[in-house]
């Protein structure tokens, strides 16, 4: 009875997230529109066309929360699993898989992108909020569009573009804990240029968790974001653009669990890239897009041996750089009747660790080809796509060998439009991982253990089944998916003959049901003002390691988040939401005992509450407004990783100016 109660309160997964657009009319009233969305297609397309699972986070939703970066927003979400420590580190997980923190993100499960490209990095914790337009996230696999860890799904973090007039805001803040915050932004568009740029800075003494005990070194002393898109239209129809994004963290405190907290370990962290995009279209027949990018991820770990209570400090600096460029090339053809788009990728990774191995190349070369046909006046809509991988890795230091891989991905799916507001949908689509260098062509001793590729290894693969029904109306929305995924080939260690290497040994079943529900309140009573209600659900009935016939973990089987959002139209807006966690079970790694026991940890609920009201409008000058956001309202102790509790109830207070 306390798992539902929990449920029912502490909420339903994707909370608030619109699945459809509306505009408000002088008379109050609502009108549809069609939701569009990019990433699924790698095009522009309406939200209802879809095949796949895809859930919109706006750019209203992400300025009114108080997450400041894409891990907080989406453990708000309660979109899936969430693996966070203090020190600018966060993993997240969707349908059971989850994105790799540290190396190249061509190695995880669920896949980052920056405006359609792969990010370089898996560290949800290094991507800011403080200058996106909107998330578009793919609940389920898509490898057919990107490749390589689009198997749980993809998240896309799509940067705002200038399209009004020039604007500014400058926001300062300061919280419980020694917190403070300033950020800048500005955006516009003149004649042929736009332009939208962020940059924030944010600062953190140790905090206290849920029980009042204080968690030494969990401070950080600052952690810098900015971001820049900046576009020329040199034709109407045709852009030259520049991405840069970047994320410093500054001596992150790194404290180990509170059971074992050390005093003095810290880390330095970098993700940086930039982009040159070419965009066009033709008579809204013909479009293309061309890509480069390159960047770096790289985090530095400080060691000193002052305060040693893990008993592992010796006083040597440790790191890890990946530099990672890239390439796009696509383009798309629209005939009335049908739409196809092909194109090329093209990805290089070259990773520097300071322990084994020290020096691995990855190179990613791909084609694929996305078609989709409108039958019976275009309410029968189906998709499919093929892709080809070829990935070719190498184990430069210590020297190993250099090997091959290849991967031939399918898709397929089918939407029917019953009405203008129902949907019903059904998908196919398999997903890879593919094996790292070390798996494939290591050959080094290590503790005196010899390790040895294994050339014959498959990528990782899953195929998934799903279906859907959705309603979209100008004051209601909801959807209910269900979904089944096979997990085979899963890449682990053996022993042979005193020799360690990998194979193909695991296999799993992950399936399960997710809901979403949105009302506008306030249109439907035809007030003068937006009354929201959003929920949304999770929940995993399917979850088994196919060899052991146990359950996986790291997997909660509830999930979900729900909440209220208020706005005047006339300076004032809010937000309450609640956030569930169900249990899961886990690797008891402060045991200390050996094998590590597998225990379940409990679930939690986290609620927060937002509040932005305008003080006073100056003539020509903009306006001064207060916000005052509480996180962890109700003051829980809790922890997304065992022994790494999170904050008790953090206050923050501020002031808004913008023209």
């Amino acid at each position: 009875m306390k798992k539902w109660i929990g449920i029912l309160v502490g909420g339903l997964i994707l909370g608030g997230q619109p699945l459809w657009a509306e505009s408000r009319e002088a008379d109050g009233q609502s009108v549809v529109m069609d939701e569009v969305v990019v990433t699924a297609g790698r095009l522009a397309e309406p939200l209802r066309s879809q095949t796949a699972s895809v859930l919109i986070i706006d750019g209203h939703e992400i300025a009114t929360s108080p997450a400041r970066n894409l891990g907080d927003l989406l453990a708000q979400k309660g979109l899936g699993y969430i693996k966070k420590y203090p020190g600018g580190l966060t993993s997240m997980g969707i349908r059971g898989f989850k994105t790799d923190t540290h190396g190249n993100d061509l190695r995880g499960h669920v896949l980052v992108l920056l405006d359609g490209r792969r990010a370089g990095t898996g560290n949800v914790a290094k991507i800011s909020t403080a200058n996106i337009q909107r998330l578009e996230i793919i609940r389920g696999p898509a490898a057919v569009q990107y490749g390589s860890a689009a198997m749980g799904g993809v998240v896309n973090v799509i940067t705002r573009q200038g399209q009004k007039e020039p604007a500014a805001q400058i926001r300062v803040a300061l919280a419980s804990h020694g917190g403070s915050e300033a950020a800048l932004a500005l955006s516009g568009w003149q004649g042929s240029l736009d332009y939208a740029a962020a940059f924030s800075r944010a600062t953190l003494d140790d905090y206290q968790d849920g029980s009042g005990q204080t968690f030494s070194n969990s401070g950080y002393h600052r952690q810098d974001a900015y971001s820049a898109n900046l576009g020329y239209a040199f034709h109407p129809d045709q852009r030259l653009g520049l991405i840069i994004t970047g994320y410093e963290g500054d001596h992150l405190g790194n404290p180990g669990s509170l059971s074992q907290n050390d005093l003095d370990n810290y880390k330095d962290a970098r993700l940086y890239s930039g982009d040159l995009v070419y965009s066009g279209a033709h008579k809204e027949k013909l479009s293309w897009l061309l890509r480069y990018f390159q960047g770096q991820d790289r985090d530095l770990w400080h060691d000193p041996v002052a305060s040693n209570a893990s008993g592992w400090d010796n006083g040597i600096a440790a790191m890890q750089k990946t530099a990672h460029q890239g390439s796009q090339a696509q383009g798309s053809m629209d005939l009335d009747w049908a739409q196809v788009t092909a194109g090329l990728d093209w990805a290089d990774y070259a990773m520097e660790s300071t322990w084994t191995p020290q020096e691995t190349e990855y190179e990613n070369r791909a084609g694929f080809i996305l078609a989709k046909g409108r039958f019976l006046d275009q309410r029968l809509i189906v998709d499919g796509g093929l892709r080809y991988d070829t990935y070719e890795v190498a184990m430069l230091e210590p020297a190993g060998q250099r090997e091959k891989e290849s991967r031939l991905t399918p898709s397929v799916g089918m939407a029917y439009l019953l009405s203008r507001a129902w949907q019903a949908r059904l998908h196919y689509g398999q997903a890879f991982v593919m094996p790292g260098a070390d798996q494939l062509a290591a050959d080094y001793t290590i503790w005196g253990r010899h390790y040895l590729g294994n050339p014959h290894l498959r990528p990782e693969s899953s195929r998934t089944w799903e279906a859907g029904i959705h309603y979209y109306g100008p004051l209601l929305a909801a959807g209910l998916s269900s979904f089944h995924t096979s997990f085979d080939d899963k890449i682990e260690v053996v022993a042979v003959d005193g020799i360690s290497s990998w194979d193909n040994v695991g296999r799993a079943t992950v399936g399960g049901v997710e809901g979403e529900f949105s009302c506008d309140i306030g249109a439907w009573l035809a007030w003068p003002y937006e009354v929201k209600l959003f929920a949304g659900l999770l929940y995993h009935h399917t979850y088994e390691d196919q060899e052991t016939q146990q359950d996986l973990k790291y997997i909660h089987e509830w999930q979900g988040s729900c909440g209220l959002s208020v706005t005047d139209y006339d300076g004032f807006s809010g937000q309450l939401s609640f956030a569930y966690s169900g249990p899961q079970l886990i690797d008891d790694r402060q045991s200390s005992i050996v094998p590590t026991p597998v225990v379940e940890k409990g679930g939690f609920t986290v609620a927060q509450v937002s509040v932005v009201k305008r003080l006073l409008t100056l003539d020509k000058a903009g306006a001064l407004s207060l916000r005052a956001d509480i996180a962890n309202l109700l003051d829980k102790e809790y922890a997304y990783v065992k022994g790494y509790p999170m904050p008790g109830r953090v206050f923050s207070l501020g002031l808004e100016w913008g023209y």
